[in-house]
C-alpha cells in the first residue's frame, strides 16, 4: 500500500520531467553488432528495427572494445582469478591486475601514481571526499561536469568556499583566485579537458599563467584538476589529451577507461600523497567491490595498444574522419564549435528542429544524440556526433549524404 502511494508521487515527478523537456527517451537495446565489410565500420542492430546502424554516439574513441588483445585480456584474466573481486579493496580485493593498471595508468599519464574506481564519476567524487577539509577553497568552470559539480557537493563545500567562473573566461578566474579570502590554507581549480557537449577543451597553460603569481600564497598549496575523460588516449598527438594539445599539465588528473580505451573504470593520476589518501579518505573506493580482474586486464591491454604505434595509427584515423566530417559540414553550411576533438557539435538552435533531425537520422540508419534545453542553453540545441576509429571514409560520407537529406 505505502508502495502504492509512493509511485503516485514518482510518476508525478517523472511527468513534470516530461512536461519540462528534461526527461529521458526510452532506451534503445543493442542486440547485435555486424563486424565492417566492404568499406564500412561496424553496424549495430537494435531491437524492434530491422536497420543496421552507425554509431556516431559512442566514446570509444580509438573502437578498442572488440580489439583482439583486449578481449584475450580480460578472458585469462577471468579464467585466473574468477569474474569477481568478492571484496573491497582493503579486505583483500585487491588482484595482480588491480595493480598492473594502476602502474600502466600512471605512466601514460606521466605521473608518480594511480589509484582506479569503477567509473569517473565515482573518481570525481572520491578525490573532492580526500582533498577535501574546512579550510579548502573550490573554483571551477560553469561548464563542468556534473561528477565534478556533485564532488562539490558530496564534499560539503560551503557556497563561501567556492567561485564559479564563465567558460574558460580567464579574466574572470583571475578576478576568482584573487578573491579567494584571508584564512583559507588550500585552494583547488578544478575544470574538464574536453567539455563534453562541446568538443572544445580547457587551456590548462592559460590557466597556469593565471595562477602562477598565486602559487605560493596558500599554507597547504594551489592544485589544479582536470577531468579529461573524453581527451586521454583520443587527443593529442600521441593520445596524452588536453595537457598535450595545451603543452601544460594539470596537478591531478581524473580519466577513465570507458571511452578511447573502449573498457571500463575511472582513475585518478598524481602524487603518491595524493593517491594514498585517495586511498585512505574516498568513501568510492574504499566501500564498494574494485573492477572485476577482467576489466582490469582488459584496460591494461588497451593501454598498451593506445601507446602503441597501431594506437596512434588508429588516432590518425580518428583525425583524418574528423576534418572529413567537418569539411562536410562546411559544404553544407551547417554551423559548428571549431576544435579537433572527436566529439563534434552541430548547432541546431531549435528544439523541435533538433527533434525532428535526430528522428531523421534514427530513420535513416544513424545514430546520434540530440541536446536540447535544459541540458544546454536556450538557443545552443545541438546534435552531438562523435567520431571513432572504427569510422571509415564511406561511413562519414553516408552520414553527410543523411544530413544533406535531413537538413
Amino acid at each position: 500500500m505505502s508502495l502504492e502511494m509512493l509511485d503516485a508521487g514518482l510518476r508525478k515527478d517523472v511527468a513534470a520531467l516530461v512536461s519540462s523537456g528534461r526527461a529521458k527517451d526510452p532506451e534503445r537495446v543493442i542486440v547485435d553488432v555486424v563486424p565492417p565489410a566492404d568499406g564500412r565500420g561496424p553496424r549495430y542492430r537494435l531491437a524492434g528495427s530491422s536497420l543496421d546502424f552507425i554509431r556516431m554516439n559512442s566514446n570509444s574513441y580509438l573502437s578498442l572494445s572488440h580489439h583482439p588483445a583486449v578481449l584475450e585480456a580480460a578472458d585469462a584474466a577471468t579464467h585466473r582469478f574468477g569474474a569477481g573481486p568478492g571484496a573491497v579493496r582493503f579486505i583483500d580485493g585487491t588482484f595482480q591486475p588491480h595493480i598492473d593498471l594502476e602502474a600502466r595508468i600512471a605512466a601514460f599519464c606521466g605521473r608518480p601514481a594511480a589509484k582506479i574506481f569503477n567509473s569517473a564519476y565515482t573518481t570525481n567524487l572520491g578525490v573532492a571526499l580526500a582533498i577535501q577539509n574546512k579550510q579548502t577553497f573550490w573554483i571551477g568552470d560553469e561548464l563542468n561536469h556534473n561528477c565534478i559539480i556533485r564532488a562539490m557537493r558530496i564534499a560539503r563545500v560551503p557556497r563561501s568556499h567556492k567561485a564559479i567562473f564563465p567558460h574558460n573566461d580567464m579574466g574572470a578566474l583571475k578576478a576568482a583566485i584573487e578573491g579567494v579570502p584571508d584564512g583559507v590554507e588550500r585552494v583547488v581549480v578544478i575544470f574538464d579537458g574536453v567539455f563534453s557537449m562541446r568538443g572544445d577543451h580547457a587551456p590548462i597553460d592559460a590557466i597556469n599563467e593565471v595562477l602562477a603569481p598565486h602559487r605560493e600564497r596558500f599554507a597547504e598549496g594551489l592544485v589544479t584538476i582536470v577531468d579529461d575523460s573524453h581527451g586521454i588516449g583520443a587527443y593529442g598527438a600521441t593520445g596524452r589529451g588536453t595537457e598535450e594539445i595545451c603543452g601544460a599539465q594539470a596537478d591531478i588528473v581524473v580519466g577513465t577507461f570507458g571511452k578511447a580505451f573502449g573498457v571500463n573504470g575511472g582513475f585518478v593520476a598524481a602524487s603518491e600523497a595524493v593517491v594514498e589518501s585517495v586511498r585512505q579518505k574516498a568513501d568510492t573506493y574504499i566501500y564498494t567491490n574494485p573492477l572485476s580482474a577482467a576489466d582490469c586486464a582488459a584496460a591494461t591491454a588497451a593501454v598498451e595498444i593506445a601507446d602503441s604505434a597501431e594506437g596512434r595509427a588508429r588516432l590518425q584515423n580518428v583525425q583524418d574522419r574528423i576534418a572529413q566530417f567537418r569539411a562536410g559540414l562546411d559544404r553544407l553550411g551547417m554551423e559548428s564549435i571549431p576544435g579537433e576533438h572527436p566529439v563534434v557539435p552541430l548547432m541546431v538552435r531549435d528544439t523541435e528542429r533538433t527533434r525532428r533531425m535526430v528522428q531523421g537520422f534514427s530513420d535513416n540508419g544513424v545514430l546520434v544524440v540530440g541536446l536540447n534545453f535544459p541540458v544546454v542553453p536556450e538557443g545552443d540545441q545541438t546534435i552531438r556526433f562523435q567520431i571513432n576509429a572504427a569510422h571509415t571514409e564511406r561511413d562519414i560520407d553516408e552520414v553527410l549524404a543523411v544530413l544533406a537529406r535531413i537538413r
